[in-house]
């Protein structure tokens, strides 16, 4: 049922132009009412039963069908925004072949949440003793970012971006959920800040909050 087959049309129709298109939907029509027909002079033994086996029309050409026995198809042909940040938290490990190629040039990268991809991220971008000491980082939280994937691996392409920490522990857990989804968190600049009242401590006064409906 995930599979959706679309129609196939014969290339002779576009070869012998729109003539011989209207002959076959013309034939097609004809064959149906013989069809319909020679059912409705057996209806009297046995149209009931044929009623209750026929649930559709038998048509060969799908150009015949009508809407509602038909599966709309489409395809995506571009991608106006991309949503997601493509940046994730996991942890990082060797790849299982030691003796591969790739096993010299790349680490793999295991994201948190399994709906994300796993991600081959180049050795210049991990810790320089990784690859001497993979345990000590088995706990231990990066973010990295997809920048590609190419259709014939199995794998994304990513970097590294940085290290948070022991998983587990509230910052560097924080700080991943805020990278994936895109928030900034960096301390506000100066002039953000010489928004704020320079008195301090700072109340509201008496005659404000007299003004202001109380929602504490």
């Amino acid at each position: 049922p995930d599979v959706i087959i679309e129609a196939q049309f014969d290339d002779n129709d576009a070869e012998h132009g729109q003539d011989h298109l209207q002959d076959t939907l013309t034939d097609d029509i004809k064959k149906l009412s013989l069809d319909t027909g020679e059912k409705g002079k057996a209806a009297g033994v046995t149209g009931v039963h044929r009623a209750k086996q026929d649930n559709g029309p038998k048509v060969n050409d799908p150009r015949l069908l009508l809407d509602e026995f038909l599966q709309r198809t489409a395809k995506v042909v571009y991608i106006l925004e991309k949503k997601h940040s493509r940046a994730a938290t996991g942890f990082i490990k060797l790849l299982a072949d030691r003796n591969s190629e790739l096993f010299k040039r790349c680490a793999m990268f295991s994201p948190v949440d399994h709906r994300v991809p796993r991600v081959y991220v180049p050795l210049a971008d991990c810790p320089p003793d990784f690859v001497t000491k993979p345990e000590t980082y088995s706990q231990m939280l990066f973010i990295c970012r997809i920048v590609d994937w190419k259709e014939d691996s199995s794998f994304a392409s990513g970097q590294l971006c940085k290290s948070l920490g022991q998983a587990g522990e509230i910052e560097p857990e924080s700080e991943g959920i805020l990278t994936e989804y895109g928030v900034d968190f960096s301390d506000f600049s100066p002039e953000v800040l010489e928004c704020l009242p320079q008195n301090l401590p700072w109340v509201i006064s008496p005659e404000e909050l007299a003004k202001r409906r109380d929602l504490r």
